[in-house]
């Protein structure tokens, strides 16, 4: 049995090292892991993809030693007299979830020693399996908020077409909430759509270069009349000089309206919320310059358990008052999306009873403004 046989660590060094090289780089070359094993099953050569996968995998290794799954053994044992690769799925649990995907292909007809005999390659499904599952909990939340406010929408319109048709204070109430019920869907619709649109560019770092004072300041103006409507007072501390960074000035005024928003709805009503811009000190052997653009309330803050799922889709710390203040859970991931597709990077920080701190950080970039 090619899978069975034992052999010792020490039979690693240098094994094989005096076959030719083509077949070797050829294995090299490979994007998924791949070990290639000899006739008694000994590993003769692998990729670094392969080492990635299992760390202690050393040439001269049974493939027992390596991996001590029984099909994955038993499919090794089959590849020798089998025309077909044979292929098997593996679900590991332990030091990490994950499912693997192996095919092995019997490389000779005739096994010779100390040859070439069998291919193993592998495929790490873990990040398929999890993109997967986010798009399907993504449609699953997504079809939950579109459903509850069409479910309310449909007993309002039934109940006008029926009990309440000629109640004239009925229908004025009932006209409100269908309103707001539909406010909500669009809202939540606006906010798919420019999550969708962020991520399609997300691998095109933005090339405009703008002046995050003036970026700032403009967010700031966009929410005032809410942070009336709220009693909050809005400030504005902004930089010493012009700070430029390369950007996207609509993004990122999309993002600090985000914040600010959150800021004056869920912080203290009558409370404070101030834009502060910094520069941090240049780090690395580059010694390029940050701009820190921080959206601070001075509200209730967030249990330090909840800080780091704020960034999910969908998650909100109070599912109730948030839907009761309009949101739609989307917020924080635009942000999120949005800095990474910016290279930038978001922080948060909260207290209870002390209030919250949103940061984002942009590289700094020298420029005159144009594109602002």
């Amino acid at each position: 049995m090619v899978a069975g046989r034992d052999a010792g660590e020490s039979e690693g060094a240098g094994y094989g090292s005096g076959e030719p090289a083509v077949w070797r780089a050829v294995v090299d070359a490979l994007p998924d892991g791949a070990i290639v094993l000899d006739s008694e099953g000994r590993v003769m050569h692998h990729n670094l993809a392969a080492r990635d996968l299992f760390p202690r995998l050393r040439p001269g290794l049974v493939l027992a030693q390596v991996m001590r799954h029984p099909d994955l053994l038993a499919a090794a044992d089959r590849a020798v007299l089998a025309p077909d690769p044979v292929e098997v799925q593996i679900v590991e649990h332990m030091p990490i979830e994950r499912r693997i995907t192996a095919r092995v292909s019997r490389l000779s007809e005739a096994p010779v020693e100390r040859q070439p005999a069998l291919l193993v390659t592998f495929r790490d499904l873990s990040e398929q399996d999890r993109l997967a599952q986010m798009r399907a909990d993504f449609v699953a939340n997504a079809s939950h908020e579109l459903r509850t406010p069409l479910a309310s929408l449909r007993g309002y319109v039934e109940t006008l077409q029926g009990p309440a048709r000629n109640d004239a204070v009925a229908r004025e109430r009932f006209l409100a909430s269908m309103a707001d019920h539909a406010a909500r869907m669009t809202r939540l619709i606006d906010d798919l759509l420019s999550l969708s649109r962020i991520e399609m560019r997300q691998h095109l770092p933005p090339r405009t270069i703008v002046d995050l004072d003036a970026v700032a300041a403009s967010a700031l103006q966009g929410m005032e009349p809410l942070a009336t409507a709220a009693r909050v007072t809005l400030k504005l501390s902004p930089l010493q000089g012009r700070a430029f960074a390369r950007a996207d000035r609509d993004e990122i005024v999309q993002v600090l309206q985000n914040l600010l928003q959150n800021a004056i709805k869920y912080g203290r009503e009558g409370g404070k919320v101030e834009v502060r811009l910094s520069r941090e000190t240049a780090t690395g052997l580059a010694g390029q310059g940050r701009i820190a653009v921080a959206v601070i309330d001075d509200g209730p803050g967030i249990p330090a358990e909840h800080l780091p799922r704020l960034t999910e889709r969908f998650y909100r710390v109070n599912p109730g008052t948030s839907r009761d203040k309009g949101g739609t859970g989307l917020g924080l991931a635009i942000v999120k999306h949005v800095m990474t597709r910016h290279r930038g990077e978001l922080r948060i920080a909260s207290q209870v009873g002390e209030g919250s701190r949103f940061t984002i950080v942009l590289d700094e970039v020298a420029g005159s403004g144009a594109g602002d």
